[in-house]
């Protein structure tokens, strides 16, 4: 049995801060390729808690933005009451909100039923190094993109 059910973000996530302000956890499945290649919205799942006392850059949250409603972006940078958000396959563009904005912290990334912290000291060097690359992410992303598309046929086909 399939208990997995589609609902759209506009209905669904005013519902999942309403919990997370409760301080629920909640389990949802990613959705966009703008979290490439570290949340990838074909295929994981993210642990969202309610939001941290102290944000860090680099943390992963649920924001609800200035012009683009709702996103599971990286802080990458925090200016007074402002921050700044970016997601880890975009070449360019950020999104800001206020720090009343960011409504949950996504500590986990489940991927084939494996658990993966989003804030270990691994990940975050991992996502800072990603930053780093940001001149030549394009062809990493490509590369990526086209690597996992390759597998996932070679996988459908057998």
């Amino acid at each position: 049995m399939n208990d997995t059910r589609t609902i759209a973000n506009e209905t669904l996530l005013p519902q999942v801060c309403r919990l997370l302000a409760q301080g629920r956890h909640i389990r949802l499945r990613a959705k966009g390729s703008s979290m490439q290649p570290f949340i990838d919205g074909e295929r994981d799942t993210l642990i969202l808690a309610p939001p941290p006392a102290r944000l860090r850059r680099g943390d992963v949250v649920l924001a609800s933005t200035d012009r683009d409603g709702y996103v599971v972006h990286r802080i990458i940078r925090l200016q007074g009451d402002r921050v700044v958000l970016m997601g880890d396959g975009n070449l360019a563009r950020c999104e800001s909100c206020s720090r009343n904005g960011i409504r949950g912290h996504a500590t986990h990334r489940i991927r084939c039923g494996k658990s993966r912290s989003l804030s270990s000291p691994d990940a975050r060097a991992a996502a800072f190094l990603w930053w780093l690359l940001l001149p030549v992410r394009r062809y990493l992303l490509w590369a990526w993109r086209r690597t996992r598309r390759t597998g996932t046929n070679i996988q459908s086909d057998k």
